[in-house]
């Protein structure tokens, strides 16, 4: 027993260092000035660590731009999606309607669906739509391609909530919308915030769409802004920008996980096992 338990918490230990040696590694290279970022073979810890680097990245306009487009991209696709996927799951798991299955089966081939295939239609679409270069021309194919996942994620969590606890809010007078926002939300509120966090996260990470659908920086998010982070010289990148970049637009992320990890477990572990 004690040869199996050092033996995993090797295991876990190299884990560890495996996943976190490229974050310990940007964030090592956000504090090398560029003459160091230069040399052939730098060394791991900054020689002569320097705050220059944040302070062109957070004194330049465009990257500045780039992510105040990320929050609100984000916010609004989120928000919209977790509406919309909040009252089609329902739908799905209360209602019995024809055609139900294929609904959720039309869902999960929209999810797997390559993002690529839609650059080119969704590009001349909204040139003609006039949604190029702009926030909804973002937010909608966002939408598209998470309300599925939100769609399953939520279904699978009211289907988990015994239906006599709606009935019991009806006899009490409540209408059939009261009883769902009071009543069924609130309890699946797990399920809601991993639908969000998710929402979010590919939003906010996502790169092809935001490069392909976008020209300045008026709708431009961050990833695709860092594609722009290419120096004076081609030959010598701003490895050192781009790391304290990476590491700005990181450091959000790494927040909402630490302030609602426990939201986010038990949105990840609901309903997993049934008692």
């Amino acid at each position: 027993m004690r040869n199996k338990n050092l033996g995993t918490a090797i295991g876990f230990v190299l884990i560890l260092v495996w996943c976190l040696l490229p974050v310990a590694w940007i964030l090592s290279l956000s504090f090398k000035s560029s003459d160091e970022t230069r040399v052939g073979s730098p060394q791991f810890l900054p020689q002569d660590p320097t705050l220059e680097n944040y302070r062109e990245i957070l004194s330049n306009g465009d990257f500045l731009a780039a992510l105040r487009n990320s929050f609100g991209i984000a916010l609004i696709a989120t928000l919209l999606s977790v509406i919309l996927a909040t009252l089609a799951a329902y739908a799905i798991a209360r209602l019995e309607f024809r055609g139900k299955r294929l609904v959720l089966s039309l869902a999960l081939a929209i999810a797997m669906f390559p993002v690529v295939a839609l650059v080119g239609p969704l590009f001349d679409m909204w040139r003609t739509l006039s949604l190029f270069n702009t926030w909804p021309g973002l937010v909608i194919p966002y939408m598209s391609f998470t309300l599925p996942l939100a769609i399953w994620t939520l279904s699978a969590f009211f289907r988990e909530i015994p239906w006599e606890l709606e009935q019991a809010a009806q006899v009490d007078g409540a209408t059939s919308w009261q009883a769902f926002r009071k009543v069924i939300v609130p309890l699946a509120a797990p399920g809601v915030f991993t639908a969000a966090i998710l929402t979010f996260f590919f939003a906010w990470n996502e790169f092809v769409l935001a490069i392909s659908l976008t020209s300045t920086t008026g709708s431009r998010t961050v990833p695709a802004q860092l594609s722009f982070f290419v120096g004076p010289d081609p030959f010598n990148p701003p490895y050192g920008q781009l790391a304290t970049a990476s590491v700005v637009v990181t450091v959000p992320i790494i927040v909402i996980v630490l302030l609602f990890q426990r939201k986010i477990v038990a949105g990840l572990t609901s309903g997993a096992v049934k008692g």
